[in-house]
């Protein structure tokens, strides 16, 4: 079996500029409230972390970018940024051991 390396990838959506992002705006309207002075431009999305498993780097990044394009973000709408929050050189079977706690 050749070795297979994981990718931990956080895929950040958000929505795309000049779209209304009326759950931005509630941020942005409570600052004053809480007495927070100097923010402005708030934007409201979701953060999905993953983690990949591939030959190489650049295979996993196109899976990233396959589930962000067509599964986790509206494109119409929402603008999505993938970044790689870690890996390891862990084979396949190593990860099946793996536990959640």
């Amino acid at each position: 079996m050749s070795a297979t390396a994981a990718f931990r990838y956080a895929i950040n959506v958000t929505p795309k500029p000049g779209i209304l992002d009326p759950q931005g705006r509630a941020v942005e309207g409570s600052l004053g409230h809480l007495g927070i002075e100097g923010v402005s431009d708030v934007r409201v999305g979701r953060r999905v972390e993953l983690t990949v498993a591939a030959g190489d780097e650049g295979a996993a990044r196109a899976i990233a970018e396959r589930l962000a394009g067509e599964l986790l973000a509206n494109p119409l709408i929402e603008a999505y940024q993938i970044e790689l929050i870690g890996a390891s050189s862990e084979t396949i079977a190593d990860l099946r051991g793996l536990e959640i706690r």
